[in-house]
């Protein structure tokens, strides 16, 4: 499992570390694995024209230092000083005496133009509130330079701690981070400016709960429900599909899709869309009673393509069974309902969808995705999958919170909610949590999507399609 920690907790364990070593001897483990990969990046070190941006305190402090490792493996190395007064006085004699120089003012410009690899050490974990003026105007002429760009612990402009992104920052080709991740690095929109993250241990003793998890396959293929030689449709887990409406009876076929894909030992539908989907997937049973007639399921997708059938999802939210609200169950669903319910519940809203819920701009909830859901977790006590670039699923406490980057953009397509809601399901119909069903489904429908786009547009029912691929992949 990948984690990532708090600024607060990262710079808790710096400091008891550096207690135990040496003075300066933590900042040379990080110079020395930023100097490697950029190394490796580089290719070929000697010769190679090599800038750092310097800003003040320990991040331009490690970008001297790796630059005057590289400066000794032949490298030109020039600093730019966004602070000269408070530069890291140790890290700016390293890198003179190993032959590095500092651009004279009015050359910063000129240096980054004709530069192979652009070191960035602006601003580090701490930084807050966007850059500054002469910061934002380095990056602009970034933006338009052959070099490529490496980021010292996270690109300057983005934040560490929430992932948000306010103004100018730095779009990173390759960002080496200390320790552990930030969970900005793993959270749109700053996920977008980091790009590939290398990860440099330096020693740091970390506590056992991250604020952030992100599963692995190791980590899904050990949650995953797998029938037994005693297994009957029965035991693998009945999941209730009430969806569709004439107006949109496909959600309807694609909900029941994902369950089915999803591992369901059955999967009962209640809805006006019922000989559409028999007709698709002749395996289903079909009620035209509400949930409540609808016979015994252990759990309950509601809301995709339903409309404004309130009825439905009232009687689902009565069963004491899990339940997952999408789409127009998330709009007719009484949070009083929601909060007040023994059983667990599932919420899958889009990043409008999760707007209209907290009554801010969806701007809002986009550029501020790890609030955003923490925030609706809280309002409702119910877990919160906030589908997006990047799938966030916070449990009902706010506790815990994972991260999901499996998927492509081919997956913003109609539909393709409707295939994660019956997948997830599904999986809580098997038994899993809610935080695990939401996680789970969340990385199977992300590489679902990814096998059935293969580089070209894929629809909803392709992705449906590929969920046993994704299964396969990650099981085998």
């Amino acid at each position: 499992m990948r984690t990532a920690y708090s600024v607060e907790t990262v710079r808790a364990a710096e400091r008891s570390l550096m207690a135990r070593l040496p003075d300066g001897a933590l900042m040379q483990r990080a110079a020395a694995g930023l100097a490697a990969a950029c190394g490796q990046l580089l290719g070929r070190v000697y010769g190679s024209r090599v800038v750092l941006l310097v800003g003040s305190g320990d991040n331009g402090g490690d970008a001297l230092y790796a630059g005057a490792r590289l400066a000794r493996r032949g490298a030109g190395v020039t600093a730019v000083l966004l602070a000269p007064e408070r530069s890291h006085g140790a890290g700016l004699a390293a890198l003179r005496r190993a032959g590095g120089t500092v651009a004279p003012p009015g050359t910063a410009e000129e240096a980054i133009r004709r530069a192979d690899l652009v070191l960035d050490g602006i601003i580090g974990i701490g930084g807050r509130g966007g850059l500054r003026p002469d910061a934002a105007a380095l990056v602009g002429v970034l933006d338009g330079s052959r070099a490529a760009v490496v980021a010292v612990d996270l690109p300057s402009g983005v934040e560490a701690d929430t992932g948000e992104v306010r103004g100018a920052a730095v779009r990173a080709d390759l960002t080496v981070t200390f320790g552990t991740h930030k969970p900005g690095l793993l959270i749109d929109p700053a996920r977008e400016y980091a790009g590939s993250v290398r990860l440099v241990d330096i020693g740091l003793e970390l506590p056992d709960e991250p604020d952030l998890e992100a599963l692995q396959h190791a980590d899904v293929a050990a949650l995953l429900p797998v029938p037994g030689a005693e297994s009957d449709k029965y035991r693998r887990g009945v999941v209730g599909i009430a969806a569709g409406s004439a107006r949109y009876p496909g959600a309807a076929v694609l909900a029941v899709a994902g369950a089915l894909r999803g591992g369901a030992g059955a999967v009962r539908y209640v809805g006006p869309a019922a000989d559409t989907v028999l007709a698709r997937f002749p395996e289903t049973l079909v009620s035209d009673q509400g949930p409540e007639k609808a016979g015994r399921v252990q759990a309950w997708v509601v809301g995709p393509g339903a409309g404004d059938d309130a009825s439905a999802v009232a009687e689902a939210l009565a069963a004491d069974v899990p339940v997952l609200l999408d789409a127009d169950g998330l709009r007719l669903a009484e949070r009083d309902v929601v909060r007040g319910r023994r059983a667990p519940t599932l919420m899958t809203p889009h990043a409008g969808e999760a707007a209209a819920l907290l009554g801010v701009a969806r701007e809002s909830v986009e550029g501020g995705r790890l609030a955003a859901v923490r925030e609706l977790a809280g309002l409702y006590g119910a877990t919160v999958l906030l589908k997006g670039s990047t799938t966030v699923v916070a449990d009902a406490g706010g506790g815990v919170v994972r991260v999901n980057s499996t998927g492509t953009g081919w997956l913003a397509t109609a539909g393709s909610g409707d295939v994660l809601s019956g997948l997830s399901g599904s999986l809580l119909a098997a038994g899993l949590s809610a935080l695990d069903a939401g996680s789970v489904a969340a990385y199977l429908h992300g590489l679902a999507g990814r096998f059935a786009a293969d580089g070209a547009p894929a629809g909803a029912h392709d992705v449906a399609a590929a969920i046993p691929d994704a299964w396969r992949d990650v099981s085998g």
